[in-house]
């Protein structure tokens, strides 16, 4: 029957969805962790370009700003998957969030005091930048883990969805925040969200401890240090051998080492001026622009969890990444706020299709005792380029204006995904 059949497949999306929680005792405090800890950083990356152009109106500034939080960050990866690989994962986790708080109250506190410059923003933003290059490998070596084969694509699916929903309040409360209130109530609440990820870290320890003591060859055993090398260069080069091992992976991180200048560069340097400088909208409707994003790619992210397996995951990934840039390419030419919010809704729609399966390749594909050293170079390919784009593309925008920049580099990268979509390996990557 028609209905039965519709019934049938709601209950087992539902019960699909549902499996991390039920089959993973882990899994919902790493979960609700990182779920809390990015409702403040998503607070923050609104009110952030706000102030930044609210103190100089420069892009020059704000690229600056975004080069002084990636350039430590990226400088810390090559370490970074040493460190992780070798030391307790969620006691690496346990400290960095420790430290960011210290930080995002030290801003807060500076901010309401109105003691806080530039050059003081720019140093409280390397060190943030600095911590997220130890946290970001270990969280994705501790998510590997917990995320077993058998929950995988339930689990990505659903922690994306979530986070994603986290960006459908955290921007437009960051909007009305910075409109209503002092930027330091924001960094504020940044920080406070720190102290209850703490929380959710030290449950997820205690578990952990305890599925240990219920025998080997559990998920608590992989966190635990690795016998790497004792020598980081040596770690380095092990990681760079896994990942040659498969040209989807190494391809992908090469390519998206230029694509990221280009989309990551106009998303944040440039959209924030389009919405403030450029057109004079609210504060509120970039805030908004933001959360439509997150609408945009929870939507992705239902698609994508609704199915056990997907086919041709090179095609749809880069599907997805060639949607993303076309939507930024159209926001050059948006003719109102409703237009650019539709668009960067779209945006979102198409980087989670391709965040979800990257994700899930690296999961399938590296070993276990690797993971930190190779999320540490794929952070690093990533994003190695960025603090250059930031300032290179507010630097470009200074001089033929940010509507032509915004044109160019999302051409360029949508050029580049065409070109990699040439590689057979990529195209037929399932």
């Amino acid at each position: 029957m028609p209905a039965d059949a519709a019934e049938q497949k709601r209950s087992g999306t539902l019960q699909r969805f549902a499996a991390p929680f039920a089959r993973s005792r882990a899994f919902p405090s790493l979960w609700l962790g990182h779920l809390i800890s990015f409702l403040g950083s998503s607070v923050t990356m609104v009110i952030l370009p706000v102030l930044v152009y609210s103190l100089t109106g420069s892009t020059t500034t704000m690229g600056i700003v975004m080069a002084a939080y990636m350039l430590p960050n990226v400088l810390m990866l090559p370490f970074a998957g040493h460190i992780v690989d070798r030391s307790d994962r969620v006691s690496v986790m346990l400290l960095t969030d420790i430290l960011r708080f210290v930080i995002m109250t030290g801003t807060a506190v500076l901010s309401l005091t109105g003691t806080l410059s530039i050059p003081l923003l720019l140093l409280l933003m390397a060190g943030y930048g600095l911590l997220d290059g130890l946290f970001q490998p270990a969280y994705a070596a501790v998510r590997a883990v917990v995320f077993t084969p058998d929950i995988r694509i339930a689990a990505n699916s659903l922690s994306q969805i979530t986070t994603q929903a986290v960006r459908l309040i955290g921007p437009a409360l960051g909007g009305l925040l910075i409109t209503h209130w002092p930027p330091g109530i924001g960094f504020g609440l940044d920080a406070f969200t720190y102290l209850l990820s703490l929380a959710c870290l030290l449950r997820l320890r205690r578990e952990l401890g305890a599925q240990e003591k219920d025998g080997p060859g559990n998920e608590a055993a992989s966190l635990q240090p690795g016998h790497s090398s004792t020598h980081w260069k040596q770690d380095f080069m092990e990681g760079i051998a896994v990942l040659r091992s498969h040209p989807w992976l190494w391809i992908t991180i090469i390519a998206f080492c230029f694509i990221n200048i280009c989309f990551t560069g106009v998303t944040s340097v440039l959209i924030p001026w389009l919405f403030k400088v450029h057109n004079g909208w609210s504060p509120y409707l970039y805030g908004l622009a933001v959360t439509f994003s997150g609408l945009g790619a929870i939507a992705a992210g239902l698609i994508f969890g609704m199915r056990g397996e997907w086919k041709r995951r090179g095609l749809v990934a880069y599907g997805g990444a060639l949607i993303s840039g076309i939507a930024l390419f159209s926001l050059s030419l948006a003719p109102n706020a409703g237009t650019a919010i539709a668009l960067f809704a779209l945006e979102g729609f198409g980087i989670m299709f391709f965040s979800m399966i990257w994700e899930i390749s690296l999961q399938d594909l590296v070993p276990q005792e690797a993971f930190g050293r190779v999320a540490s170079l794929d952070l690093m390919g990533s994003f190695a380029l960025l603090p250059i784009g930031y300032i290179m593309v507010g630097w470009i925008a200074d001089q033929i204006g940010g509507v032509l920049t915004i044109g160019l580099f999302s051409g360029l990268g949508i050029a580049a995904i065409l070109l990699v979509l040439c590689i057979p390996s990529i195209r037929r990557f399932q």
